[in-house]
């Protein structure tokens, strides 16, 4: 996301994060990317007992894993690609994740509004042979039947979530009134939501970061750290830049996993080997504050097929509507932003399903885009893509490239493509091929384990309301301990302890944040910005509730902890402003004197 570094600023704290990688440069296994599949990769291998060390050049799940749909699905439409495997592998998924990250993946009732009975049986095979799209035929009430009874098979196994049901159109538009009067179908059945992906995958990273304490290693057999890049590769292993400070330093390791999803090609060639691999698309996404349409929708998500053929989705998010999304191919060299050209078809797409609803761009909280990682497809449509995955391995040797200690090649695995739901399952994959190469064995599995603050985690809505009412007390009302439990899940017990250990004071800006909450950030989540609490460590950006005073109380907070001067705050405050306006049109009035 640009540049990350702000200059004429001072830091008088050296991140506790880097200083782990400097005074022990050296690691079984180095990890370039912290999207959700590196740190998924980087949890497994730090619960195998391997020495691994992850870095990530932006923020944690500040790529396209921050940019995703917050959907956790079995992916119905690559059903008609022929990806059986990718789908009941999703499904999997999808069910255990439900079991495994209850705090942040919640059922998600979904209905696609269906407009004609047999359209779309003569083009759908032609699309299953080519994936060349053709001029779009919409999906008739036929191909998604057929659709969701195969999705429903898939899901048989261990399955949390109902069965499909299809209702006519007089049941259609009594349940959703506003809906286009021409429907003839409306099929509902359940996926799965993640309302906090960038906090699921700082979850994945601090368990990874735990399982590494105790083996006796310097800084723990896991370590991790944001803001750090790949540089370049030479004979004594890679370059890496502390992107806060500029300061350079090298590292070893026997084998590199290159996870960084759109970029992949570049961090090879960063490493002195060219290679194709990627033809990422962006997709982007618009929130909105408005009740009509969040009314309209009834609690479900809306997922549809547009006018192109595109399928596009309408998703209530608490008191936000987030409305998505496109798939056009992706201009590395430029910022993934949200166009003015997008929000235009995302209004004509909102007016495709609740004609009588208008939508205004004052009523757009926050934008965001990002670039799917997916393979190189030349002729093939954007969105018949495969959104399946494969490792491509390479062997390095000292020909401008590698050698690590003793002289041996060094390793190198590049992951193309992967998607949100299926991490885990990828994260197995990619760890069983890193323990091949280091002659180990998988000592336990990931599959039943629970994530972070989904241990314990409250199963019915009772119980939460009792782990509420368990943890109030001076300065914790019901509200705020709700919103702990919502943000970290059964972890908001440490916080609730760091919270009660000294003297805290609320923000006046808003009522989710105290200072105290902000000093913990501090210290256990590798805040290296401003920004990163406002998009990545709360949901404050994305339901548009960032203010010039907001600003401010925060990085007065942050100030101590984190080292920053004067100097240093008023730039942390302007990095922020341009962030939130240049890549999510946000603007942000600045109150610095």
């Amino acid at each position: 996301m640009g540049h990350n570094r702000i200059s004429g600023t001072s830091r008088h704290t050296e991140r506790d994060s880097v200083v782990a990688l400097q005074e022990r440069p050296s690691a079984k296994v180095l990890i370039i990317g912290g999207g959700i599949n590196g740190v998924g990769t980087f949890r497994d291998l730090a619960l195998q007992g391997v020495d691994v060390a992850l870095v990530e050049r932006g923020d944690y799940c500040q790529g396209a894993s921050g940019a995703s749909s917050h959907m956790i699905h079995g992916g119905i439409r690559y059903l008609e690609n022929g990806e059986f495997r990718l789908v009941q592998e999703s499904v999997v998924e999808r069910n255990r994740l439900l079991r495994i990250a209850p705090h942040y993946v919640k059922p998600l009732q979904t209905t696609i509004p269906i407009f004609s009975t047999f359209s779309g049986i003569l083009s759908a095979p032609m699309r299953f042979l080519t994936h060349k799209q053709g001029k779009p035929k919409e999906r008739g009430a036929f191909l998604i039947k057929v659709g969701l009874s195969m999705y429903d098979f898939f899901s048989r196994d261990g399955g949390s979530v109902p069965r499909h049901q299809f209702r006519g159109r007089t049941r259609a538009l009594a349940e959703l009134p506003k809906l286009h009067s021409g429907v003839k179908y409306a099929a509902t059945y359940f996926d799965a939501s993640v309302h906090n992906p960038e906090r699921l995958t700082l979850d994945v990273l601090q368990d990874g970061e735990k399982a590494g304490l105790g083996g006796g290693l310097p800084g723990g057999s896991a370590r991790a750290s944001n803001y750090v890049s790949l540089v370049s590769m030479g004979a004594d292993g890679v370059l890496l830049r502390d992107e806060l400070t500029g300061k350079e330093f090298e590292f070893q390791a026997d084998v590199i996993v290159n996870t960084t999803g759109a970029w992949v090609d570049l961090t090879n060639q960063a490493m002195g080997a060219v290679s194709k691999f990627m033809g990422g698309t962006k997709g982007s996404h618009i929130v909105l504050d408005h009740p009509e349409l969040l009314a309209a929708c009834n609690g479900r998500e809306i997922f549809f097929e547009h006018t192109d053929g595109r399928i596009v989705l309408i998703y209530p998010m608490g008191d936000r509507v987030l409305v998505g999304t496109t798939d056009v191919d992706a201009d590395m060299s430029e910022d993934a932003v949200c166009t003015e050209e997008e929000i235009d078809y995302f209004f004509d797409l909102v007016g495709h399903v609740f004609p009588t609803i208008k939508v205004e761009r004052d009523q757009i909280v926050y934008s965001f885009a990002g670039v799917r990682p997916l393979p190189r497809h030349d002729e093939t449509q954007p969105g018949f893509v495969s959104r399946d995955y494969r490792i491509e391995r390479s062997v390095r040797t000292g020909d401008g490239a590698v050698a690590t200690p003793g002289g041996k090649a060094a390793v190198v695995l590049s992951l193309v493509g992967g998607k949100w739901t299926t991490f885990r399952a990828l994260a197995e994959h990619m760890t069983n091929d890193v323990l091949r190469e280091l002659g180990m064995e998988r000592k336990v599995s990931t599959a039943k384990l629970a994530i972070g603050g989904g241990a314990g985690f409250p199963a019915t809505e009772q119980g939460e309301q009792e782990w509420i009412k368990k943890h109030m007390g001076p300065g914790l009302d019901a509200d705020r301990v709700a919103g702990l439990l919502t943000r970290y899940g059964t972890r908001a017990d440490a916080v609730i302890a760091y919270l009660n250990a000294g003297h805290d004071q609320p923000l006046r800006s808003t009522r989710e944040l105290s200072v105290r909450e902000l000093e913990f950030m501090a210290e256990h989540e590798q805040i290296g910005h401003l920004v990163d609490v406002l998009i990545r460590r709360t949901s404050l950006a994305f339901r548009g509730l960032v203010t010039g005073e907001l600003l401010n109380e925060i990085a007065a907070a942050l100030a101590e902890p984190l080292g920053w001067d004067a100097a240093a705050r008023e730039a942390e405050i302007r990095h922020a402003q341009e962030v939130l306006q240049r890549f999510h049109k946000v603007d942000v009035h600045s109150l610095v004197a």
